[in-house]
């Protein structure tokens, strides 16, 4: 198996008062993945990317990057990452050219006319490279931090919420560029409070709450074993009771007895077979329905449901 691009041993930063904010965090990212780290606010997604990116003095652990311990060679390993922070840092008064040349001298690399070029026309950014900062749209500016991120050509890139606050059409140009990204070589890790994000686009789904990693896995995976199937039935006439054919299923009347709910399934198209049991079930009884809807669970629901359990323990 190849090294892992980034590997954290019991990460683990307490800050001043007593706030934890990583609890010994364990995580190894393949090189060449889109890993979606998923959370609430505060669950320490930030803090996890400033440790790694040099910006938060860790309390305990360990953080190997390109295979060697970060605090051993922190100042060229820093050179191989990037970083798009959620909020804007840099001159709003410096044209878009400027700060994204500035951020690759930054690195020590040479001047590169045509690579910056092409960064800013992938962004769609060329045609506002003499434009200040200032004058540009929220979408905008997000864009030039992304710009800034690859102007050094990272191995390892940061995308710290990258589309907070942008409209859905410019989501998905944005994330047209962090595929591209990818397809370069670059491994992305990505934190997102826009779960069809992360489904959209992760290979692999971290979900860290109160600074631990409560579950890592292929996305795919992830959703069939811990995917449901969900369906409300409508109807035609309402039901007393549940009738003893069905109790053997996980159904249970709503609405006043208008309506059937099922929620069952472990992901891998058993709950679609239920339901199908369900309405022939019904056709049997004689009892009629109007309407149905069938639901499979999103990557959101799971998230949800993970964290409302470590809320409840």
């Amino acid at each position: 198996m190849n090294e892992p691009i980034l590997k954290l041993s019991g990460l683990t930063k307490i800050y001043p008062g007593g706030l934890k904010a990583l609890d010994g965090v364990d995580l190894e990212i393949r090189k060449g993945e889109i890993f979606a780290l998923l959370g609430p606010n505060g669950a320490g997604k930030t803090t996890l990317i400033g440790a790694v990116c040099g910006l938060v003095r860790p309390s305990a652990g360990k953080i190997g990057v390109f295979g060697t311990d970060l605090k051993s060679d922190w100042r060229s390993a820093r050179a191989r990452i990037g970083l798009v922070p959620q909020e804007m840092a840099t001159d709003m008064f410096e044209t878009v050219w400027h700060a994204v040349s500035y951020s690759r001298g930054l690195f020590g690399l040479a001047p590169n006319k045509v690579r910056i070029e092409e960064i800013l026309r992938s962004l769609s950014l060329w045609e506002k490279r003499h434009a200040q900062i200032r004058e540009l749209s929220g979408g905008m500016k997000r864009r030039v931090l992304i710009a800034k991120a690859m102007a050094h050509e990272p191995e390892l890139l940061f995308l710290d919420e990258p589309t907070a606050g942008v409209d859905v059409e410019l989501r998905k140009d944005m994330w047209r560029q962090i595929d591209a990204m990818r397809a370069r070589g670059t491994t992305i890790i990505l934190t997102t409070h826009y779960i069809d994000e992360a489904e959209e686009m992760a290979d692999r789904v971290g979900i860290i709450d109160k600074g631990r990693i409560l579950m890592v896995d292929d996305k795919a995976s992830m959703m069939t074993r811990l995917g449901r199937t969900e369906a409300h039935i409508a109807l035609a006439q309402p039901l007393a009771a549940l009738p003893a054919e069905l109790q053997r299923l996980p159904v249970e009347l709503e609405d006043g007895g208008h309506s059937l709910r099922y929620r069952g399934g472990d992901g891998t198209g058993k709950g679609k077979g239920e339901v199908a049991e369900l309405t022939k079930a019904l056709s049997a009884l004689g009892i009629d329905y109007v309407g149905i809807d069938v639901r499979e669970s999103s990557l959101e629901d799971i998230f949800v449901s993970l964290v409302e359990k470590r809320k409840a323990a």
